[in-house]
């Protein structure tokens, strides 16, 4: 390769916070009129939409020797999916709903059947919608309680601006009805006469929800409640058993619940619980009496209580499941006689059913080492079934209805792989490593048998961290074109996720967040010291939040990887959250800190965020990710990352930035289109390890 790289011009600016100045050379990336790129991506500066072409235009070149390999890795992965798939169709009243997928199509199709079966009628071709856009996005889709309407919403720049319509499922036609900046999300009231949604602000907040009577003007919408706090979501739902409509204000560590009854829509919303910092909570409603999941005096991994509906105040609250430490409880379902939650312990989920009757709990046991598991409320409250779905990294996914009286599992689908799979080809592990501190870090591991466990295998491995979530050890079609061509390939439950309780998370984030790099590194370094692979084999990836801890393991330990995939990664960590003007700055604060306020959190912040910590030394081959549109991780965040590596690093080592021009955080919007780009990672991490023949 003899092209040379882009080298963006230095602009520099400085900045001063409690009395510490920073330098950033490449914050004219970062456009002025950035939320009108959001809308609008022809609004881009002409000088920096030149150097994100630039940046592509390389990316292209240096990618060039390996079309035809991403070429074969995209017709092995799209021969894995059924194209002419369908979901298993739920019931609800006369009709049961479903979601089917056409041979070649790029997006689904909803329909839905009588209750037992026959002929089905198409409520929505989301292609039909999407023909002619460079970018479409199917957001959220619901049917009125009398089946006679259809509320159903897209995205079409990637900017998360969602329109909502509401179909006549008579006609097949939109009516007049549409509503313009939502979150995507509609809440029927209890008559089928409107809905509830959230709107974005011009910072990008969902702050309040609005009530949309059919057949009127948005303008003439009521607004029914504004959050006042502008580090607060605000989201909307519906009980299962179809009595309330819930207003939830969140951030990442406090909650707050309002209640409208659902069959009196304009009543002023009813609060359960006046926000307190740190403690969470969520609403079910059975018979007279809300059953509640909190933390609430201290119960770190949860515990349900139940409170009267005509008194919920928290001096009324009583527990139902009491607090278990280490078993972290995840969700409730209410049915009409069962309660159903999910529960993690030690790092994997569980099912546990009880009759509220008699108080008698069961759970749903597995067998395999390692699994993914989900559970789908379903959309009827009174019913003997719960459905979930099953899967670990060798086994496709399973759908079962499981009767909680008999017990009896019903499979309802398995993952079909058209091009063929064998699970006892594959072998899953999971494993241990012990941090500094004496933490044991989960590690999920899937390799195929023929694979020797002698230290020459390249690894991928995998992360996130952040927030809570936990990383499923399921099943996926698309790391096998890896595993296939001698991969190990890892997911490492680190510290910033909830795989082993709250605790955990509590124990990654903020001040301690600097524990979910080092167990990163420590599970790479484990990685190889057990012979799955060999420090420098390894290609690290993450994306968002993961894409933050690929920028700091890159500056901690780059000596451990090959390559890294950092997709839509938050790498401008202090300027972002410095900037309480960003849609996601005042709701980040409890996850990461304010360093506006305090200087304990700037410095923390300062001390790990990748773009600040760049430095003067070598750095493994890299590749980036963005997005244009991005409201979550802007388009900046990644390219002023990349150009300052490029300014400093001392190797030759590859370093690429792609920018989808189209899109946003989520990348590109039809399936196979999404397929093509997880294609050219793939090809990326071949050839950094030197397999782009295998």
């Amino acid at each position: 390769m003899t092209a040379t790289p882009p080298s963006p011009e230095k602009r520099p600016t400085t900045h001063t916070h409690h009395g510490i100045e920073t330098e950033d050379s490449y914050g004219w990336l970062r456009d002025d009129n950035w939320q009108e790129v959001m809308r609008d991506p022809a609004l881009l500066a002409p000088d920096i939409r030149a150097h994100l072409e630039a940046e592509n235009a390389y990316t292209e070149m240096a990618m060039a020797d390996t079309r035809k390999l991403q070429d074969t890795l995209f017709e092995e992965m799209r021969g894995r999916i059924k194209e002419d798939d369908s979901s298993v169709p739920t019931p609800d009243g006369e009709y049961a709903y479903l979601t089917r997928e056409l041979t070649g199509a790029q997006h689904p199709l909803l329909v839905r059947t009588p209750r037992d079966g026959g002929a089905e009628s198409v409520l929505l071709d989301a292609n039909v919608e999407a023909d002619g856009l460079a970018y479409f996005r199917l957001g959220g889709a619901s049917h009125a309680p009398d089946h006679s309407k259809l509320a159903w919403s897209a995205d079409r720049a990637g900017s998360e601006k969602y329109r909502l319509n509401v179909r006549d499922l008579s006609t097949g036609e939109d009516m007049l009805d549409h509503i313009e900046e939502t979150t995507g999300s509609a809440v029927w009231d209890a008559g089928s006469n409107g809905i509830f949604y959230t709107v974005l602000d011009d910072h990008h907040r969902p702050c309040k929800v609005y009530y949309h009577q059919l057949g009127t003007d948005q303008a003439d919408d009521k607004l029914i409640y504004e959050d006042p706090d502008a580090g607060f979501f605000l989201g909307i739902g519906k009980t299962l058993s179809g009595d309330y409509i819930l207003l939830d204000s969140h951030d990442h560590e406090t909650s707050e619940v309002r209640v409208i009854p659902a069959d009196t829509p304009l009543s002023a919303p009813q609060l359960i619980a006046a926000r307190t910092k740190g403690v969470q909570y969520s609403l079910e409603h059975h018979s007279d009496r809300f059953y509640l999941l909190t933390n609430r005096d201290g119960a770190e991994d949860f515990k349900i209580v139940t409170a009267p509906v005509d008194n919920p105040a928290p001096e009324n609250w009583a527990d139902f499941v009491p607090h278990v430490a280490g078993t972290l409880i995840l969700s409730l379902t209410l049915f009409s006689r069962h309660m159903v939650r999910l529960e993690r312990f030690e790092g994997l989920p569980r099912i546990v059913v009880r009759e509220l009757s008699s108080g008698a709990e069961h759970s749903i046991e597995f067998d395999e080492e390692a699994y993914a598991l989900g559970m789908s409320d379903g959309l009827e409250f009174k019913t003997d079934n719960v459905r979930f779905s099953y899967s670990s990294m060798t086994t496709p996914a399973q759908v079962y209805d499981y009767n909680l009286d008999d017990r009896r599992r019903t499979l309802r689908k398995t993952q079909e792989v058209p091009s063929g799979h064998n699970p006892e080809d594959y072998r899953t592990r999971r494993i241990f490593a012990r941090a500094a501190d004496g933490e044991r870090i989960p590690i999920s591991i899937l390799y195929h048998k023929n694979t020797r466990l002698d230290g020459t295998a390249p690894c991928l491995l995998y992360g996130y961290g952040s927030y809570g979530i936990s990383m499923p050890a399921g099943f996926s079609v698309t790391r096998l074109s890896l595993v296939d061509r001698g991969f190990i390939y890892a997911i490492a439950h680190i510290r910033g996720g909830k795989d082993k309780g709250d605790r955990w998370y509590r124990d990654g984030r903020r001040d301690k967040k600097i524990n979910t790099f080092k167990d990163f590194i420590t599970a790479g370094r484990y990685l190889a010291f057990e012979n799955f692979t060999s420090e420098g084999l390894i290609i690290a990836e993450g994306g968002s939040a993961g894409g933050m801890l690929m920028g700091a393991v890159a500056n901690m330990a780059p000596e451990l990887f090959a390559g890294i995939i950092a997709d839509v990664p938050f790498v401008d960590v202090l300027n972002t959250m410095l900037d309480d003007t960003l849609p996601l700055t005042p709701p980040e604060w409890p996850e990461w800190g304010n360093p506006l306020k305090s200087n304990d959190d700037f410095l923390t912040i300062q001390s790990y965020s990748p773009y600040d910590n760049v430095a003067a030394k070598d750095y493994p081959a890299i590749i980036a990710l963005g997005g244009l549109t991005d409201p979550r991780v802007t388009y900046w965040e990644p390219a002023k990352w990349v150009a300052r590596l490029r300014e400093l690093k001392t190797d030759d080592n590859l370093l690429l930035l792609k920018t989808n021009m189209d899109a946003g955080h989520g990348g590109a919007s039809g399936r196979f289109d999404r397929l093509k780009e997880t294609a050219f990672t793939a090809a990326f991490a071949l050839k950094i390890v030197g397999r782009a023949d295998a």
